[in-house]
């Protein structure tokens, strides 16, 4: 079908985003693999080129495009080279902490983070899951008591993105109880204050080149002013942000299950069985098809849900059912694609290998598939009471 999504703007952007690919990501993507981290020049090479806070308000060193739209071509483009870990610690930054400061932070906030961000110099992180909770946001155990001009956090979180490297954590904790249920809060915690501590750096299945680390808090005393949002708001804030979460997780996924097509493609035109090509055998030509229909269709759909996100007008159900469908596509595609490299599909010199350790967190991280079906459920029941 003709493409109608971006206009010349985004294809300019998408130009300047692929010369940065070419030149500072597909160049260290091994090594950074082998290290568990991608470092600091990538972030910085990225803030230079205007590709990290595109959407953070001119006033704070940003772009000033709300158009999401221009995040899906830098996910698109990390994607198609299976730059997989360094989208999942972009998207932290920009689509989850960055968001959260500019929707909910103090002028100061901004001023002290959003220009670091932007320009590849601060690495933030969010800390929600724990040892005991992860989903279950009402569970969390982490507290922030006020003592004085001070909040005083006490706690421990795990599978932290970026929670080895981050220069600043947005942190949810109990700060009260109300009606026997536990209020939560926002506050940032500078990663160099005393009493947070940094754990293990996770060993995981895959995106080894984001490291993902447990942290921990110790009578770490902040400013009361580093609360962001309201007091007691933090389940409320939360429940809020996370469909421009869910909305960036399933872009990444449609990306990352175009980017295996492709490549599939690619390689079953070339490879060649028993003297004919692999992709000239009815069985290829069939899973082919299969998978293109049902990725342009997922794409169809994803590109509304942009231009709803855009408008104000995306909620947490369309985040929902975005989530779900496109990262067990994605997982389902990348498994097939995997399949038609034969043995060397298995060799981490091909992308598909990478790129099939990589989608297997797709279906957890952000809320589970399960989870999602929930919401997407109770929707459906509270529109029809019995």
């Amino acid at each position: 079908m003709p493409q109608r999504f971006y206009d010349d703007d985004h294809e300019a952007f998408r130009q300047v985003v692929q010369s940065f690919v070419a030149r500072d990501v597909t160049p260290n993507l091994d090594a950074w693999e082998e290290n568990r981290a991608t470092g600091r020049e990538v972030w910085k090479a990225a803030g230079a080129l205007g590709i990290l806070g595109v959407r953070t308000p001119e006033e704070y060193g940003g772009g000033g495009a709300g158009d999401y739209r221009f995040r899906c071509v830098v996910q698109e483009e990390l994607a198609r080279v299976g730059a997989a870990s360094l989208a999942s610690g972009f998207s932290i930054n920009e689509d989850i902490v960055g968001s959260y400061l500019t929707e909910l932070g103090t002028d100061r906030q901004k001023r002290d983070w959003l220009p670091g961000m932007a320009q590849g110099d601060v690495v933030a992180s969010i800390a929600m899951s724990e040892p005991a909770a992860g989903s279950d946001l009402r569970g969390m155990k982490t507290t922030a008591v006020r003592r004085g001009g001070d909040w005083i956090i006490n706690g421990a979180k795990t599978f932290i993105t970026s929670g080895y490297s981050s220069d600043v954590v947005l942190t949810a904790a109990r700060t009260g109880e109300k009606d026997g249920r536990p209020q939560l809060s926002l506050i940032l915690v500078p990663t160099t204050t005393p009493g947070f501590a940094r754990g293990r750096k996770l060993r995981k299945l895959g995106l080894h080149a984001q490291d993902t680390a447990e942290i921990s808090f110790a009578d770490v005393r902040v400013p009361a002013e580093n609360l962001v949002g309201a007091e007691g708001r933090g389940f409320h804030h939360l429940t809020a942000q996370l469909p421009l979460e869910r909305l960036s997780i399933a872009w990444r996924a449609l990306a990352a299950a175009e980017a295996a097509l492709d490549w599939t493609v690619g390689y079953t035109s070339e490879r060649k069985a028993f003297g004919t090509r692999i992709i000239d055998f009815q069985n290829t030509r069939f899973a082919l098809a299969e998978m293109t229909t049902e990725v342009e269709i997922t794409r169809a759909f994803l590109e509304q849900g942009i231009l709803a996100l855009n408008a104000g007008e995306f909620d947490a159900t369309l985040g929902a059912k975005a989530k779900w469908w496109t990262t067990e596509l994605q997982n389902r595609v990348i498994d097939r694609c995997l399949q038609m490299h034969g043995g060397y599909g298995y060799m981490d010199e091909y992308p598909i290998s990478r790129a099939y350790a990589d989608a297997r967190v797709q279906t957890i991280v952000g809320g589970t598939t399960e989870i999602m079906k929930e919401i997407i459920g109770r929707d459906l029941a509270s529109r029809h009471p019995g």
